[in-house]
């Protein structure tokens, strides 16, 4: 019976090595992108706008301009706050600490999606594909509070 637990335990660690191993393969292999490049699509940031309605209009209010103690979601403090950062640190704080009376109860879709809206609502434009689910796979999307010059859609362009 001993002989059994462990191989379940050595089979369950060689499966959560593997898929560290992929991540961490995905995330080398993934070319770095910038908000401004259409990171997300207009179908993820509609999903968005109706979570951040149910989710979060409450304390950031229904234009994300903030209420009170809660930050502006959008506008030029939102951009400042969160300028060469990425959406991976924006999705994770988000999904760890949002909403305040249950912080963590969202799911990695819907987290993905209002980060979508608020880039949306950002002026960032939208593009193909929509932002993964997984904040250690949106670590390479950088977030500018301006678009730089010269870049076009699908652009890579950070350092």
């Amino acid at each position: 019976m001993m002989r059994i637990g462990k191989v379940k335990l050595a089979t369950g660690a060689a499966a959560m090595a593997a898929l560290t191993l992929g991540m961490v393969a995905a995330r080398a292999q993934a070319p770095d992108r910038n908000v401004w490049t259409g990171v997300y699509t207009v179908e993820q940031a509609e999903r968005g706008r109706d979570a951040y309605a149910s989710q979060c209009a409450a304390c950031h209010g229904g234009s994300l301009a903030g209420i009170d103690v809660a930050p502006a979601l959008a506008g030029s403090t939102f951009l400042s706050n969160w300028n060469n950062t990425n959406a991976g640190d924006l999705h994770s704080r988000i999904q760890t600490t949002m909403p305040l009376q249950a912080p963590g109860s969202l799911g990695g879709r819907t987290v993905a999606d209002i980060v979508a809206f608020m880039l949306q609502v950002n002026g960032m434009p939208p593009g193909d594909l929509a932002l993964p689910p997984n904040p250690a796979l949106m670590r390479n999307v950088s977030i500018t509070a301006r678009e730089p010059e010269g870049l076009k859609k699908g652009d890579c362009t950070c350092e």
